[in-house]
């Protein structure tokens, strides 16, 4: 036990550190050198978990597909609220979580499946939106796949202009704006009074989980 739960936390400190360096350098100008120096561990380590620098970023980039569930709300409207205000959050504040999106966002990146990521995003929007409209949340028109692909692609446009003007300083905002805007579309009336999209909602769901860890459950 002790052994696997040193390998875990290798192969962790491997991933924070290549995290860190794609953040700052690109995954074009990165390095298997940078990385190792940043981490503090040998080559032979490294290539234990992780084949390639391909490997290593195909790693950082499936944090965004793998987070705890959140908890239950009233509305699957909510959830979806959630998810997105949640994610706005981390990419502030976990370098893990920025990394795995500049990734997918970076056209420079060769040899790399970067809609892997978007694909996920999408399914987990969509598969709200169909609970919520099996729930009576949603307006007659409202069709859960295109929904989903026109809110994946509206929060990552909104997110890279963020880090370009504010370096996502202003991210909370923007996406409480975005949500302002589209849920009233799409939206039952009586559900939309219902919902929260304050700017800090993310913060604040983040602080009950750190502070209530069996609402946290564990990894999808």
């Amino acid at each position: 036990m002790a052994q696997q739960a040193r390998a875990i936390q290798t192969r962790r400190s491997i991933l924070v550190a290549a995290a860190d360096v794609f953040d700052e350098r690109g995954y074009s100008s990165a390095t298997i050198s940078e990385i190792l120096a940043r981490a503090g561990v040998t080559k032979g380590a490294l290539y234990f978990h992780f084949a390639s620098k391909e490997d290593l970023a195909l790693g950082v980039m499936d944090i965004q597909l793998h987070s705890d569930p959140l908890p239950p709300q009233l509305t699957k409207l909510q959830e979806l609220v959630d998810q997105g205000m949640i994610l706005a959050h981390r990419l502030r504040h976990e370098p893990l979580v920025r990394a795995s999106v500049g990734l997918a966002m970076d056209q420079a990146v060769e040899g790399l499946d970067r809609g892997t990521p978007f694909r996920a995003w999408i399914d987990r929007l969509e598969l709200l939106l169909r609970a919520a409209k099996s729930q009576g949340e949603l307006l007659p028109h409202v069709d859960p796949g295109e929904t989903a692909e026109m809110l994946a692609g509206s929060f990552s446009g909104i997110q890279v202009m963020s880090q370009v003007l504010s370096n996502r300083e202003d991210l909370g905002r923007r996406i409480s704006v975005l949500l302002h805007y589209v849920l009233p579309s799409i939206s039952t009336p009586a559900v939309l009074a219902t919902l929260d999209m304050a700017e800090d909602r993310g913060e604040r769901l983040l602080r009950t989980l750190e502070t209530v860890p069996s609402q946290v459950g564990t990894p999808n």
